[in-house]
């Protein structure tokens, strides 16, 4: 199964860049490190333009990249299982085994059924910022994005249900203790990737951030 080997090797290999300024400057296999609201500014401010020619399956997703047998979903599910599902043949999680804690809404899953693996910046927010302009090669990366881990998380399916494609001007998680977490992850996915943001969602993202305690982030850039 994949792991996070790779993201810890280019952290390792390549400075850090710590200065916002740089993450515009950032290309792939680029670390940034810096506090959270130095990477809230530092993300680019853009109009969305209409959703014209958006469909999910512009973002080929649930592949089996590294060909073991699981794809994206269930590696995610997985890895975030608190108590191990039970598999059948090469990755089949049985259903009606394995937990899952979904720090959305603080509730517990104990069906894969009930659990959703969430794009924590959504594949049509993704696409309204920038990611209508990349390739699909590009696309399908950004959707089975495994080596960081704040980029695909199992989530209560009534929870990702309720976000569906919105950015946190539109919808914030219900439970109070993931305020500070929800919004420095999407803040990283967006640094990771090199997406931008529209006014209202940067105005958004910066008094959210400005609540919570300003945590050092370092990810590494994707693109």
């Amino acid at each position: 199964m994949r792991t996070l080997r790779a993201v810890l090797v280019a952290t390792l290999a390549v400075p850090a860049l710590l200065l916002p300024s740089s993450t515009a400057a950032a290309a792939a296999g680029d670390v940034v490190s810096a506090p959270l609201s130095d990477l809230v500014a530092a993300l680019p401010v853009e109009d969305e333009g209409p959703r014209d020619g958006y469909s999910r399956e512009q973002f080929k997703h649930w592949i089996d990249a590294d060909r073991d047998g699981c794809n994206t979903r269930n590696e995610v599910l997985l890895r975030d299982a608190v108590v191990a599902p039970e598999i059948t043949g090469r990755c089949t999680i049985v259903a009606g085994t394995g937990v899952w804690k979904s720090w959305y809404d603080e509730t517990t899953q104990t069906d894969k059924f009930d659990v959703d693996i969430d794009h924590m910046v959504p594949l049509g927010e993704a696409w309204d910022s920038g990611a209508a302009a990349w390739s699909p090669a590009e696309r399908q990366a950004y959707a089975n994005d495994l080596d960081d881990r704040r980029s695909l998380l199992a989530v209560h399916d009534s929870a990702n249900q309720s976000k569906a494609d919105r950015d946190p001007a539109q919808w914030m998680p219900p439970a109070a203790s993931a305020t500070c977490r929800y919004i420095a992850d999407w803040v990283t996915v967006k640094t990771r990737w090199g997406l931008s943001v529209d006014l209202t969602e940067h105005t958004a993202v910066q008094r959210i951030a400005a609540g919570c305690d300003n945590p050092v982030i370092t990810v590494v850039r994707a693109r």
